[in-house]
C-alpha cells in the first residue's frame, strides 16, 4: 500500500488541501484502524482474505466456484 495520502491533481484543489493541512482543518494522514475503532485482529484477518479462503477449500470446491463464476460472467443477457 502507498504510505502517502492521495493528493488532488488540480493545482487549486492541491493548494486548498495544503492550506487545510497546514491550518489543522484536515489531518495530514488517514486514521489508523485503531483510531477508527476497529479491532486490530479483525483488520489483520481481513488482509488474509481470499488467500486464506482458497487455502481452506479443496481443489474440487475451487473448481465448482470458478465454473459458477465463469458461467455467470459469460451468459447471454
Amino acid at each position: 500500500m502507498n504510505s502517502r495520502p492521495k493528493r488532488p491533481r488540480d493545482p487549486n484543489q492541491l493548494a486548498k488541501a495544503i492550506i487545510d493541512i497546514a491550518t489543522g482543518q484536515k489531518p495530514d494522514r488517514d486514521p489508523t484502524p485503531e483510531e477508527q475503532g476497529k479491532d486490530p485482529a479483525a483488520v489483520a484477518m481481513g488482509r488474509k482474505g481470499g488467500k486464506a479462503r482458497a487455502d481452506a477449500l479443496s481443489a474440487s470446491e475451487r473448481r465448482e466456484i470458478a465454473l459458477k463464476g465463469a458461467s455467470s460472467r459469460w451468459k447471454k443477457p
